[in-house]
């Protein structure tokens, strides 16, 4: 039988989700009246959720669990759902149901009138402190303006893509992924489908403000020179304050100002500088460590248990 849909959802300590999710994309996906599958994910959880999975397979074969042997992290664990999938649409949902899996069928819409991706933009966000919202407005808005590629504000990893989308970025196996940000910038047709991000339904979020900030760095990194850039205009500005202040030092020393007698203004100088020098390094740090990663070659991720191919 050809799979028109699959349904991807990364899982990590998710045992109080799984039940409604699967019940809600199950219920979505059937009166679609297409064949789909729902690859579930088990991101090396420890709270009973790869038993779950087990389950939920074992009652119904379109449910195909992926089960890692350690954790791996959540943008591993959506690459290895496009590694698993096999229907003509995949789309990816988080588990903790803040996307409904009923506007689903809206990036559906728009994949049948020809778009190969449907994004799916938060107009609204529900149960989210004003620190979350404010610090997510700004990371979407620093990342579209730093980055070499046009990544739609507000979204998240929901979203729809076209078989062909998918074989392509599963060609790229960089490990420090972005997949919002990969998904932009392999082209194709897109459009924004804009709807209401829900509540979490049940648990604790597994993206706290550390896990964030290293998200942040991940896109940054991955898509932009914009650092070392800033590394350089540190060092042209420093030595422009040198190239201005020599006269103006010597003829403060030369009218015998007590202000720029002893060795204060030379330590001031020489921490300024060493304090530019040792940010410059630790952006080269960063990208240097990337590169390390990727030299060793190692796969991205282990598999445990995975659905045999029919």
């Amino acid at each position: 039988m050809k799979i028109v849909y699959s349904v991807v959802a990364p899982i990590y300590n998710e045992l109080e989700n799984l039940p409604e999710l699967y019940r809600r994309v199950k219920a979505v996906m059937d009166s679609n009246g297409e064949a789909w599958e729902l690859v579930l994910v088990d991101d090396g959880s420890t709270d009973g959720s790869t038993e779950k999975i087990r389950e939920l397979a074992q009652n119904d074969s379109r449910v195909r669990p992926v089960i890692f042997a350690r954790n791996f992290g959540h943008q591993i664990a959506i690459t290895a759902g496009w590694d698993y999938a096999r229907g003509d649409a995949i789309v990816i949902i988080d588990a903790d149901l803040q996307d409904p899996p009923e506007v689903i069928l809206d990036l559906a819409k728009k994949w049948k009138e020809g778009y190969e991706v449907v994004y799916a933009v938060r107009a609204e966000r529900e149960g989210e402190s004003w620190f979350k919202k404010f610090t997510a407005s700004m990371f979407y808005r620093i990342i579209y303006r730093i980055t070499d590629v046009k990544i739609p504000v507000d979204t998240g990893d929901f979203r729809l893509m076209d078989r062909k989308v998918v074989d392509v970025l599963k060609q790229m196996r960089e490990r420090h992924r972005f997949p919002r940000g990969m998904s932009a910038w392999v082209g194709f047709r897109q459009v924004g489908v804009e709807y209401k991000r829900a509540v979490r339904f049940a648990g604790e979020t597994k993206y706290p403000l550390n896990k964030m900030l290293l998200l942040a760095l991940n896109a940054i990194t991955s898509f932009s020179y914009f650092p070392l850039q800033v590394a350089t205009y540190f060092g042209f500005v420093s030595a422009g304050l040198a190239i201005l202040a020599i006269p103006v030092v010597i003829y403060l020393r030369m009218e015998g100002s007590p202000q720029f007698t002893g060795q204060a203004t030379t330590l001031i100088a020489v921490l300024f500088l060493g304090g530019v020098q040792l940010i410059s390094l630790g952006i080269l740090g960063e990208y240097i460590g990337r590169l390390y990663d990727e030299a060793k070659g190692r796969p991205l991720y282990i598999v445990r248990e995975a659905p045999k191919e029919e």
